[in-house]
């Protein structure tokens, strides 16, 4: 009989790109692979199956060079490229290695065959049940056994995986081979860095020998148990894993922290099980890099997306901006265009700044008001980015920043020359104002108009009046609450005028635009100072920004999404009641949240993600509305929302609320607070 061992193997690996051919005491992992396979006394011929992927090309090429067959078949349909490669080498029976364990041991591979040919059966392994460390795996079948189970089954991971239908389903004869002890938590494949440093470690403790028994490795793990520090990472976890999970393991392998936002890392919703990526959007629904859609119930591309995602008029007048060239040696008419309607939106204001963050819109607005008054310091009320100029309030006490987003940050690599240069006051604590300005010489006054509650006792009134009267700069940061409830900043709902505002997040629906707008003898000081960046002059921001405001102010687009949210604000608030259930909401309508004040709220919360999840949403307990979540899309919400509230009224009551999470509670370092 022919016996055939065909080893899986490709380059683009979601957790852990080109491992197969990562080098490793001078050898690559999958020549080493190989090398130790090719002592199997029973197997007739070795093949390694690729994908058809170009990247795999390089592959083959390095198999070929080694001396051994290489085959390419389907990128996902490996079930499929093992039976072509298994056909054209006409074999009777097809030994399964995957090129990720360089560790493969020829004498277990042997005694998997014999046992698969003393049992007379279809699929024998030494992995059902496991028993033998992770990275030993062997699976021994029939070229009939696979051809049968690829015409009795459809399902995508029987096609990824090869081999589940045939050990699962029951139509098999099956058997095992077992060892004596159990070790199956031991780990010597290679799926992530961290595995990789181990096996490393492994070969270059045997070095130059690469062919080392499997008990040699036993007795190298009670001698050096040091070396083998993956062992918290859970066997065929991948199997698993969707592509997003597995990207974002990779990512924060390679970019601190994983990504460029806070707000967007899986901790902050469900750990270990948050999709992280997505591959397409549209209105208010996203599909994850597996392809599946969800209903976004939750921060809409952090309230980028007043108009949904993917709107066609405003992609429509990028699309022909790029076909045009997005970027010239020469300046886009569009910021005239845009600065003039934001004016017209602002008839207070009289010149404009534009900038592509939040961030830097708000920076910006601070040199330009500190070039305007001579004068450094800044009292700030709310949140309003990540530079020094901002972060500087927590040098000597880092509890400044407590009741304005980001609790206890300390400041590391803000300078601490900067100290004393910016204090925070409390929203609605005018007295603490007043306070500040006559013990500092205040000579800018920078705050969001809203956030999580809405102003008492004439607040905003006061602070402008006082403002006025004592020739301080006022700042109204509108980043976020622009565009929410009126056309242009939340001010115009209290009748207050600033001196200079910020626009962002909503201004471009999605596209990287933000403004500053003020009163010129303010921003003329821009030309006193240094404030430029390349990408400022870029086509694409204004362009959306343009066609954003056309369509909100044609549509009156602020007046939808206040309805619709106080509308989800009522249905949740009625949910809650239902249940006897303690919350309280917080937020612009548009931005609406809320806070279980049970045992548990953040376990609470992770209930609802992990199990709205399940249902196709993206949840957790804040909604920031755009125009296509309708009263019906609400309605739905809410009816799936229900069981878990009633789940979480039986945690109030008594239940375990551990016992219904799948995996570790979300993070909790980013609370709105006025």
């Amino acid at each position: 009989m022919k016996i055939v061992a065909i080893v899986q193997a490709r380059l683009g690996s979601k957790r852990l790109p080109n491992k197969v051919i990562k080098v490793i005491d001078g050898s690559s992992m999958i020549e080493i692979l190989l090398k130790r396979l090719s002592r199997s006394k029973l197997i007739t011929k070795i093949v390694v199956a690729t994908s058809i992927d170009s990247k795999d090309n390089k592959l083959k090429l390095l198999i070929n060079k080694l001396g051994y067959d290489c085959e390419q078949g389907s990128i996902d349909n490996v079930l499929n490229r093992y039976i072509c490669v298994a056909e054209k080498y006409e074999a009777d029976i097809v030994v399964r290695i995957t090129g990720d364990c360089p560790l493969v041991d020829p004498e277990i591979v042997d005694k998997v065959i014999n046992k698969f040919k003393e049992d007379s059966v279809d699929y024998c392994s030494n992995t059902n049940p496991p028993t033998f460390p992770d990275g030993l795996d062997v699976e021994v079948f029939t070229l009939d056994a696979l051809k049968k189970s690829s015409s009795m089954t459809t399902n995508k991971s029987d096609l990824e995986h090869v081999t589940p239908y045939l050990k699962e389903s029951g139509n098999f004869k099956t058997s095992c081979l077992e060892n004596e002890v159990d070790l199956s938590e031991m780990r010597w494949t290679v799926d992530e860095s961290i595995d990789f440093e181990v096996i490393s470690e492994i070969f270059n403790n045997f070095s130059p020998d690469v062919n080392f028994s499997w008990l040699k490795i036993l007795e190298l793990k009670k001698s050096s148990p040091d070396i083998f520090k993956n062992s918290s990472l859970i066997r065929n976890e991948g199997f698993s894993m969707g592509n997003g999970q597995k990207l974002w393991k990779r990512a924060k392998q390679i970019i601190p922290g994983g990504n460029m936002l806070l707000s967007k890392r899986p901790e902050m919703f469900l750990p270990d099980l948050w999709p992280s990526y997505f591959s397409k959007s549209k209105g208010c629904t996203v599909w994850d890099l597996d392809g599946k859609k969800y209903i976004d119930m939750s921060i809409m591309g952090i309230g980028t997306n007043i108009l949904g995602y993917g709107h066609p008029e405003v992609d429509e007048a990028v699309h022909k901006t790029i076909d045009s060239g997005n970027m010239s040696t020469l300046n886009c008419p569009e910021e005239v265009h845009l600065a003039e309607k934001l004016i017209e939106i602002n008839p207070w204001a009289d010149m404009v700044r534009f900038a592509r963050s939040g961030g830097e819109a708000n920076a910006i607005a601070i040199r330009i008001a500190r070039a305007a008054t001579n004068k450094d310091k800044v009292a700030i009320c709310g949140y309003h980015g990540w530079h020094d100029w901002y972060l500087s309030v927590n040098l000597g006490d880092n509890q400044n920043l407590t009741n304005h987003l980001l609790p206890g940050l300390d400041p590391k690599g803000v300078p601490d020359s900067l100290k004393d240069t910016v204090f925070s006051f409390n929203y609605n604590d005018f007295e603490a104002l007043v306070n500040l300005v006559k013990k500092e010489d205040i000579g800018i006054i920078k705050m969001e108009v809203e956030r999580t509650v809405g102003p008492k006792d004439n607040f905003l009134i006061k602070v402008r009046e006082f403002a006025t009267a004592h020739n301080i700069v006022l700042i109204f940061d509108e980043c976020t609450s622009g565009f929410r409830e009126t056309f242009g900043g939340l001010y115009k709902k209290y009748n207050v005028e600033p001196d200079m505002a910020m626009y962002g997040k909503a201004l471009g629906n999605g596209y990287a635009i933000t403004a500053v707008v003020g009163k010129k003898e303010i921003m003329e000081a821009a030309q006193t100072t240094f404030i430029s960046s390349t990408f400022w002059t870029e086509r694409i921001g204004p362009t959306a920004a343009i066609k954003t405001l056309e369509v909100m102010e044609r549509d009156e687009t602020w007046k939808t999404i206040t309805k619709l949210g106080l509308y989800a604000r009522s249905q949740i608030q009625n949910l809650a009641n239902k249940h006897q259930i303690n919350i309280t909401q917080w937020g612009i309508s548009a931005l609406t949240g809320y806070t279980f004040l049970g045992r548990h709220p953040l376990h609470y919360k992770t209930l609802i993600t992990q199990e709205m999840l399940k249902k196709g949403y993206l949840a957790g307990n804040s909604l920031y509305v755009c125009i296509h979540h309708t009263e019906s899309v609400i309605d739905e919400f809410i009816y799936n929302l229900n069981p878990i509230f009633s789940l979480i009224k039986e945690c109030e009551d008594g239940r375990d609320i551990n016992s219904l999470l799948s995996g570790p509670i979300c993070h909790s370092g980013f609370e709105r607070l006025n």
